[in-house]
């Protein structure tokens, strides 16, 4: 097993234990804090949407250090959180990063809605979403989630694509970046192929 492998069972079970409503809350004591102090080793970096319903250190039950979260709406990844990413990947020795898309993704839906909207009036937001609301189109299913599921996918193999410090990692068989999905209903993170 990888620590990748490892990384990604610890979100699992945690995942497992926020959907069962029985949470651990691990490490929030003030002697956690203090051995902080010292520095931080998340053991996994979270790329996720700024939705406030989806709060990756509580939906995979995790505490405080245990990982380096980046959130931009869509979890679009702009300049600042690539290199965000390559921080947690380069200095920090993530293992695993997770590209958190979710269910009812606001972003997304932005997306969906203005895609027939003039180039002109596109942000840069709802831009890097269209090309998965593009592919999404015609699949049976609900649109905006097929389309966040869809861009996750998509953000991760930009991610493999893009950052040296991801590449290296992989190639190195000492990590990963593997996209996921979360329902808002359910509590429950699914991984996505790709």
């Amino acid at each position: 097993m990888t620590h990748a492998d490892g990384a990604l069972e610890r979100l699992l079970d945690g995942n497992a234990r926020f959907a069962e409503t029985r949470s651990a809350r691990p490490c929030l004591t003030p002697e956690r804090r203090a051995r902080l102090l010292e520095g931080q080793q998340p053991f996994a970096a979270i790329l996720g949407c700024s939705d406030s319903r989806v709060p990756p250190e509580l939906i995979f039950d995790q505490g405080l250090g245990d990982l380096f979260v980046v959130r931009t709406a869509g979890h679009v990844l702009g300049r600042c959180a690539l290199e965000s990413i390559e921080y947690a990947a380069s200095h920090l020795a993530t293992s695993l990063v997770v590209v958190l898309a979710h269910s009812d993704c606001g972003a997304v839906r932005a997306a969906v809605s203005g895609r027939n909207a003039p180039e002109a009036e596109w942000g840069r937001l709802v831009s890097a979403i269209l090309p998965a609301v593009e592919e999404a189109s015609g699949l049976p299913g609900d649109l905006v989630d097929n389309a966040s599921r869809i861009h996750a996918r998509r953000t991760a193999e930009l991610l493999r694509s893009e950052s040296l410090a991801v590449k290296e990692m992989a190639e190195a068989g000492r990590g990963a970046a593997v996209p996921a999905f979360y329902d808002l209903e359910s509590g429950r993170v699914e991984l996505l192929p790709g």
